[in-house]
């Protein structure tokens, strides 16, 4: 098979690709290669006679479909998108215009190719997207997102990716474009960029800074490691119903004061301080504004539909993320002075 994926440079999308690459697809990387973007993520396939690389900005309807015509795509893979809340909080325009104006492009250039084409049964237009669009669980573990969960987005960025969901389904309903959706839980693991959570812990910790925790820590994410969510994306554009969504989770839930701790700990064995723990270096900030409390899914469509489910605990995934961290420092300490990297945004004035 041969998969256009989007966003390919990035954290989720480079995951895919290596993984694609090595389980012997062709893969196209289309990445604009903005401020979060990193080529050396795919560094590993780049030189794979099946991998090619194209730079365009999804906005580009042109470049879209100049990409189409010349790779002749089976499969599209669309996880280009601005991902951080906070930066959505700070600067909500650049999300609307790639999560929705990109996504429109996108849909446009899959269905003109796949028309003519001849409409072909096996192509597949595969969105990624995340659990945030159906908004705040209670502190209930009775109570998870399915995929008849009603959408309720919080923040701009989540508004944006429910936007692009809705989006997605009506060029399937309008005009029989062949897709499939998945929605996400809060992904870790190796080549994250440093301003999500689990990189910050880690990078704050090992330069002896602050570890910053919104409000008092109590929010709950469903944490997924990005190998395993990686695998799960590939069976869904392999095998996935047509028009149909699928829930992603790590059935790994963990505070975030939890997480930090436990991230500690593991770096407390594996570098340890000259004196005391890395978990005295927490401190509590000024909660995100519209922070939701919890996040969980329900994995049981696709684990019953596709037989899927995730590999590893969170405490095995954040072990081996720490270990890789540990081992490329290479890697972080270039994207160290990359804009809004290691600056608090998100306050909202």
């Amino acid at each position: 098979m041969k998969i256009l994926v989007t966003g390919g440079a990035g954290f989720i999308g480079s995951a895919v690709v290596r993984l694609a690459v090595a389980r012997g697809h062709s893969v196209v990387n289309v990445d604009a290669l903005t401020y979060a973007a990193c080529l050396d993520n795919v560094a590993s396939v780049a030189d794979s006679p099946l991998y090619a690389f194209e730079q365009a900005d999804i906005c580009d309807g042109a470049a879209l479909k100049r990409i189409f015509d010349t790779h002749k795509p089976d499969a599209v893979m669309h996880l280009a998108a601005e991902s951080h809340v906070d930066r959505s909080i700070d600067g909500p325009r650049a999300f609307i215009e790639t999560n929705i104006m990109g996504t429109y492009e996108m849909l446009q250039a899959a269905r003109a190719y796949w028309t003519e084409a001849g409409k072909p049964e096996s192509f597949r237009f595969h969105h990624i997207s995340t659990d945030e669009v159906f908004g705040s669980l209670p502190h209930d573990p009775e109570v998870k997102f399915t995929e008849d969960t009603p959408y309720d987005p919080r923040s701009p960025y989540s508004s944006s990716k429910a936007s692009s969901d809705h989006l997605v389904r009506a060029w399937h309903e309008t005009y029989g474009l062949p897709v499939v959706l998945t929605n996400c839980s809060n992904n870790y693991g190796p080549f994250h960029f440093p301003e999500k959570l689990v990189p910050v812990i880690i990078l704050n910790a090992l330069a002896g800074k602050p570890l910053p925790i919104y409000g008092d820590g109590s929010n709950v994410r469903d944490w997924l490691f990005v190998e395993d969510h990686a695998d799960a994306l590939l069976l869904v554009v392999e095998k996935g119903e047509l028009g149909r969504s699928y829930n992603i989770g790590g059935e790994n839930e963990k505070s975030n004061l939890d997480l930090v701790k436990t991230l500690c700990a593991i770096l407390d064995q594996k570098q340890p301080k000259a004196s005391g723990s890395y978990s005295d270096q927490i401190t509590f900030v000024t909660d995100r504004p519209g922070h939701d409390a919890r996040y969980a899914i329900d994995p049981s469509r696709i684990r019953e539909e596709l037989g899927w489910s995730p590999s590893v605990t969170v405490e095995e995934g954040l072990e081996k993320t720490v270990q890789w961290y540990l081992d490329n420092e290479t890697w972080w300490r270039a994207l160290q002075d990359r804009q809004g990297v290691g600056e608090r945004l998100g306050k909202a004035g």
